[in-house]
């Protein structure tokens, strides 16, 4: 009769042991500029970034040999819930020793961000299951990406046509002016284009200059362009040319025509920018 209490509490022990002593959770999710360094907080990332990310898991079932294992999915989206790059995917197992009762395993990832990734605040979903323990668990962490402001809707379009003083510019001139012997820089965005299998783009463009009397000075049907497919979709191509004001050029205003063709969906645009050749 005096036994029974303590088979009582023998089996409450038991029951308390199996229980986790706490739910399978996500914690301390944060993205950074370098691995394992400060989380970024609201400063963002650019186009061409490197972003890395890591959390850490608690509350993961144990087996009776001290066993540990789950896996884990990653997956980054765009505002519009695009994926902006291919899932991660991983599993983690080892095995725990008498001292490792507050260890909690730690997740790495990095992605490298397209370099026509919009701005914008993207998100990253972590899904973690743990089998042993049958259950799952999610994490959405937040970053935000700063680039240009590009409009995409629309049909196929030139776009934005700026024209700058040099190649390495960031602000385009407010008065587009140069004179004989300067190299003029111009900068577009062609958008509205369609995308092919794999979302394959299929872009080029071509140029004239057009004198103030109105009369054809210098054409390239086909300067540049973009052909290659995308994990992440383009939603606008980036365009750049260069030329010489060659010295004897007479005064005036004249046209920059930018051509764009769209070989996907064969449909063409064109736009006009204007600048000043000065004495």
């Amino acid at each position: 009769m005096r036994t029974l209490p303590l088979i009582a509490a023998a089996a409450g022990m038991v029951a308390h042991a199996q229980q986790p002593a706490r739910p399978l959770a996500v914690a301390e999710a944060s993205v950074q500029q370098y691995e394992d360094g400060p989380p970024v907080g609201a400063e963002p990332f650019r186009p061409g970034e490197t972003v890395f990310y890591s959390f850490m898991v608690q509350g993961y079932g144990v087996s009776p040999e001290r066993k540990v294992a789950f896996t884990y999915r990653i997956e980054v989206s765009d505002p519009d819930g695009v994926a902006l790059v291919e899932p991660e995917t991983g599993r983690i197992e080892t095995a725990l020793s008498e001292h490792d009762k507050d260890w909690l395993p730690k997740v790495r990832h990095h992605f490298l961000l397209p370099p026509h990734a919009l701005a914008g605040r993207f998100r990253i979903l972590a899904v973690v299951r743990d089998g042993r323990a049958g259950a799952e668990v999610r994490s959405e962490t937040f970053f935000n990406i700063q680039s240009r402001q590009v409009q995409t809707g629309g049909p196929l379009a030139v776009r934005n046509i700026r024209f700058f003083a040099g190649e390495d510019d960031r602000s385009p001139l407010v008065s587009a002016v140069y004179r004989p012997g300067d190299t003029l820089w111009a900068r577009f965005d062609i958008t509205g284009f369609k995308l092919g299998e794999g979302n394959r783009t299929d872009v080029y463009y071509g140029l004239s200059i057009i004198s103030p009397s109105g009369k054809q000075l210098f054409t390239e049907p086909r300067a540049a362009g973009e052909q290659s497919p995308s994990f992440y979709p383009r939603r606008y191509v980036p365009g750049v040319i260069s030329l010489t004001v060659q010295p004897k050029t007479t005064p005036g205003e004249y046209t920059l025509v930018i051509t764009a063709r769209d070989e996907v969906a064969g449909q063409a645009s064109e736009s006009r920018g204007t600048f000043r050749v000065e004495p």
